[in-house]
């Protein structure tokens, strides 16, 4: 009788199989990581311009609800013209018996580049914004546009959509 030798085969992989798979995952995720870096930065861009457009809009129904005046953002009730009920002459809150106007808005808005809602720093004509401010805003003591823009962070630069 003729004894057959079975030989067991070692069945696994290499440290050298093992090293190209982690490379080439390396690779890959060096390749698809800055795509979801990029997007976020978009969306958190596109936040902000549909903030503004949001903000700009309710200025402009608040000027038409206020005899042709635009909000004083600057001043230190900042956001309540646009948060709380008013009357036509921007009293906050209304005198007695009159017609009011608002809320404009829920909340102050989160300005997404910089992550913060600090209250809105007046800057006449938009071109160089202050630092510190999340929202510049053209009041200029109520002859303003009052357009809006927002800023990409603490320095001030403004972000335009």
């Amino acid at each position: 009788m003729i004894a057959h030798r079975t030989r067991t085969k070692n069945t696994g992989f290499t440290l050298i199989e093992i090293l190209i798979v982690v490379i080439i995952l390396g690779i890959l995720a060096a390749i698809v990581i800055p795509q979801f870096t990029s997007a976020s930065n978009d969306a958190r861009k596109s936040n902000v311009s549909s903030t503004l457009q949001t903000l700009r809009s309710q200025v402009e129904l608040y000027k038409l609800q206020h005899n042709d005046n635009l909000p004083n953002l600057t001043d230190t009730n900042n956001w309540a013209y646009l948060t709380q009920k008013s009357d036509v002459n921007s009293n906050i809150p209304p005198a007695a018996g009159a017609v009011t106007f608002g809320p404009y808005m829920q909340d102050v808005p989160v300005n997404a580049l910089t992550g913060t809602k600090v209250p809105v720093i007046m800057n006449g004509d938009g071109t160089k914004a202050v630092a510190g401010a999340d929202y510049i805003y053209d009041y200029n003591g109520g002859t303003g546009t009052g357009r809006m823009w927002a800023t990409t962070d603490a320095t001030g630069a403004i972000f335009v959509p």
